[in-house]
């Protein structure tokens, strides 16, 4: 039986353990949902079959909304304390199993250990991070004649449309907004990669009523589903630019609120007056994160002239230190593309190497040691023309240009030169020169001498085609929310 509206919810502590090695399934208004087809995920590093998962239908999603509108009317109410309580509780039996959900997102995304130890532990601090940020009813005006406040309340049934490349952490960045403003959510994982995305949601029924979090598990169907569905009154999509513009279309038919986090372009702008080696490190760890597979992967290089050659031969240094393989294994450092379609994408940019004469300056492999996965060496070009497809696309694969400049207004320019504004970042030892570059640059996000460097109290969100609107921060968690003023008169109508 579901908790009355201001019961607290389901036990918070004494979690028990789940099983992660098997039986993945959906999960609507808490039970396990089975389904009449089923589909299953591969191993990228090795091309192996994974465990089915479900292929959920229209009347899965009409069952699962149902249940989430009738959960909405009662977690709404429950008080933000005890919501808060679940959530932390949620995170903690997360925790408790780390290491496993590691080696499944392993498994299934391709990553090295290292990194799949950094998205597995990003993904419980999110859900705490993200708890202790407060959202109170801010006073705008109280005098005699009346007192203005303005509050934040749940939109209602949230859709997390979830991406194959940080599979975990983007699904508990999600999850945790939601729930802690009152909302419910149904999260649809990516076919590429549904099975921590389940297994998150199947450990949450411990913590959480039945119908305040789902999954459902699908084909290319589901999402046009979702995005089109009466009773879902939010859309949190993470993605492609392309896919988001369709999700944003279908959206509007029924002025769904969405939060669109998309593609990008990132630049870096390299001065003259840095550790040439030390930041060609750094420079070459952000470009190649998780195999080029993240949409703040350094995507388009600018290095000063009177460096190039030099940064360009400690780069070449260090991207051949890498170790490219089966992200399971001690040692490597890059793994398998995640999946087919990105892997004959990316392709594409490898053909035009010879087609348009590109210089490598490293890689220009597309298969390395390993005898099956989706492997493609990391690799740098050489100042291949500035209207290029390596400059101007963004490949999500481990291939990125190097390019020189002279001039700051020119660079600068260049810089914006994209449809793209999701990060960008300025390296200097000239810090108040850097910041003055960095305020020029047209980028949701702008770092110093860094890169990638994100929190769950930050807002984080892209401007011209990267996205629409913010995720994470206060300004996240209000996404997630209706703004309401109401007006208190204090005079008594006679």
């Amino acid at each position: 039986m579901a908790p009355s509206a201001t019961s607290p919810p389901p036990t918070t502590t004494n979690s028990q353990p789940i099983d992660l090695g098997s039986n993945y399934v959906q999960i609507i208004n808490g039970k396990s949902a089975p389904t009449e087809h089923v589909r299953h995920g591969i191993n990228p590093a090795s091309l192996e079959p994974k465990p089915d998962v479900p292929v959920a239908t229209q009347a899965d999603l009409d069952r699962a909304v149902d249940a989430a509108k009738a959960a909405f009317k009662k977690w709404s109410r429950v008080p933000y304390e005890e919501r808060r309580a679940a959530v932390l509780a949620f995170a903690d039996a997360i925790d408790a199993q780390r290491t496993e959900f590691r080696d499944l997102l392993i498994s299934e995304q391709g990553k090295p250990i290292p990194q799949a130890d950094g998205e597995t532990d990003a993904a419980i601090e999110w859900i705490r991070g993200m708890s202790n940020i407060k959202l109170p009813e801010d006073v705008i005006e109280d005098n005699d004649k009346h007192t203005v406040t303005t509050r934040y309340t749940p939109l209602g049934v949230v859709a997390a449309i979830v991406p194959w490349n940080f599979p975990l952490l983007l699904a508990t960045g999600k999850i945790a907004p939601a729930l802690l403003t009152g909302n419910v959510i149904i999260v649809k994982p990516s076919p590429f990669t549904p099975y921590c995305g389940l297994k998150v949601v199947e450990l949450a029924q411990q913590f959480f009523p039945p119908g305040v979090v789902q999954s459902l598990s699908g084909d290319d169907n589901l999402g046009p589903w979702l995005t089109s569905h009466p009773g879902i009154n939010k859309i949190s999509f993470t993605g492609s630019t392309a896919t988001g513009k369709l999700v944003m279309q279908s959206a509007s038919k029924t002025l769904k609120r969405v939060t669109l986090e998309l593609g990008g372009n990132d630049p870096a702008i390299i001065l003259p007056d840095v550790d040439v080696d030390k930041v060609a490190e750094k420079v070459a760890l952000y470009a190649f994160l998780n195999s080029g597979q993240v949409c703040l992967n350094l995507k388009r290089i600018y290095v000063h002239d009177a460096i190039y050659d030099q940064f360009r031969d400690a780069m070449v240094r260090h991207v051949r230190a890498y170790a490219l393989g089966d992200g399971a294994q001690p040692g490597v450092t890059h793994g398998p593309l995640q999946n087919a379609m990105q892997y004959d994408r990316v392709k594409t940019f490898f053909d035009d190497i010879e087609r348009q004469g590109w210089k490598v300056a490293v890689g220009g492999k597309i298969e390395a040691a390993p005898e099956k996965g989706y492997y493609i060496a990391p690799t740098v070009i050489d100042r291949p023309p500035e209207d290029s497809r390596i400059v101007v696309e963004e490949p999500f694969g481990p291939i990125v240009p190097l390019l020189s400049w002279s001039s700051e207004e020119d660079v600068i320019a260049r810089a914006n030169n994209t449809s793209m504004g999701l990060g960008a970042s300025v390296w200097s030892n000239d810090i108040d020169k850097a910041a003055r570059i960095g305020r020029e640059l047209e980028a949701g996000t702008v770092w110093i001498n860094t890169h990638f460097e994100i929190s769950p109290i930050v807002p984080f969100g892209g401007h011209k085609e990267s996205g629409i609107g913010a995720e994470w921060g206060i300004n996240g968690l209000k996404s997630f929310c209706n703004v309401q003023s109401m007006f208190v008169n204090k005079h008594v109508v006679s």
